[in-house]
């Protein structure tokens, strides 16, 4: 099996002829064939789902994959007599959004610390200790690696959301959010002991 075979499949869809009953059998064998009918058939729905839940149509489309990359790894999990295959994979797609509201608390709880411990507004007249605030945060910030500190860069000094971020690298929304989480996580470590001296 290839990694990613749905974006291996021609784009002839022959296969859509077949029963939900037929097309779940062959994902639960490792057909790819029925994989890639799946995507065409039950994709618009589970992105418009996802869409309505999230307001974002770049996070729904990473629901939607995240949602088919599951239904591929976890198709031996579906059994026919609990409902079709429609419910299966609304259920999955719940999950996924649920995942997906919780990730974005966790950023924008991790962006409102980031916030109170970089202070980076321009009050060094009512607290001299602030430039040595930026001087340290800067020095921390280079120690990152470099895909991390660049997002951190995007998001903190050019005011750039998740979404423009992965827009200007052209890296994935996914990744975009791995470095920014990963990076704040290390900010954070580095700078909680200069915050409580």
């Amino acid at each position: 099996m290839s990694a990613d075979p749905i974006a291996e499949q021609p784009t002839d869809e022959p296969g859509d002829t077949i029963t939900d009953a037929e097309l779940a059998r062959g994902i639960v064998d490792g057909d790819e064939a029925s994989l890639a009918t799946a995507y065409r058939r039950w994709a618009p729905l589970v992105q418009a789902l996802a869409r309505r839940s999230l307001g974002d149509p770049r996070e729904a489309e990473d629901v939607t994959q995240q949602v088919f990359l599951a239904v591929w790894r976890g198709a031996r999990g579906y059994r026919p007599e609990r409902g079709p295959v429609a419910a299966w994979l609304v259920g999955i797609t719940r999950r996924k959004i649920a995942d997906a509201l919780s990730a974005r608390t966790r950023r924008t709880e991790l962006v409102g610390a980031a916030g109170a411990l970089l202070a980076l507004a321009d009050d060094s007249r009512a607290r001299p200790e602030a430039s040595l605030d930026r001087v340290v945060v800067r020095h921390e910030l280079a120690k990152l690696p470099t895909p991390q500190r660049r997002v951190l860069h995007l998001a903190f000094y050019e005011d750039l959301t998740q979404t423009q971020i992965a827009q200007r690298t052209g890296w994935p929304l996914g990744t975009v959010k791995s470095h920014s989480r990963r990076g704040m996580h290390q900010l954070r470590d580095c700078l909680r002991p200069v915050a409580e001296v």
